[in-house]
């Protein structure tokens, strides 16, 4: 599933108009969604890389809102975002994938969340991506609600069986 995040949200943008990608229903407007996870994944990547390369590392918190407002998301380009998430998060599964079986269970402490492992990465992005894949789906049936990737998106944010499938 990991893997697939970026090709569904690259299917759910064209079908959005561009006068509706910077409305806001729930916490973020489409482009924000996008412009979140681009970021938020090249967090994930540097903790990846801090756990694997320093002793017990303290991780810091990813302020999500202080992010967004400081780079201005609703100003960005949406092809942008989608770009920029689907390089991070091509290179955090390339990492992941080099990945040594003994390294899985090294540690770190995060901000806010408290001990963490290598071995604990993969899930946290899936549960990060599933939050957004739901959010998506709920503006979606706000600003777009004959958008036809409206159920797949529940389906995968619920872990359904389109889902199923590890990175």
């Amino acid at each position: 599933m990991l893997s697939r995040t970026p090709a569904i949200l690259a299917r759910v943008a064209p079908q959005v108009p561009a006068e509706l990608v910077r409305v806001r229903s729930g916490p973020f407007a489409l482009v924000e969604h996008v412009w979140h996870m681009a970021d938020l994944e090249g967090e994930f990547g540097e903790r990846i890389r801090r756990l694997l390369g320093e002793e017990d590392p303290f991780l810091p918190d990813f302020d999500g809102e202080g992010v967004a407002k400081e780079r201005q998301y609703l100003t960005l380009d949406l092809a942008a975002g989608l770009a920029a998430f689907a390089s991070s998060r091509e290179e955090t599964l390339r990492r992941l994938g080099g990945v040594a079986f003994e390294a899985w269970s090294r540690p770190g402490r995060q901000e806010g969340i408290g001990a963490v492992s290598l071995a604990e990465m993969p899930g946290r992005i899936l549960d990060h991506d599933r939050a957004h894949l739901n959010e998506i789906a709920d503006l979606l049936s706000d600003l777009v609600p004959a958008h036809p990737m409206i159920a797949e998106l529940r389906g995968l944010a619920q872990g359904g069986p389109k889902s199923s499938k590890a990175a």
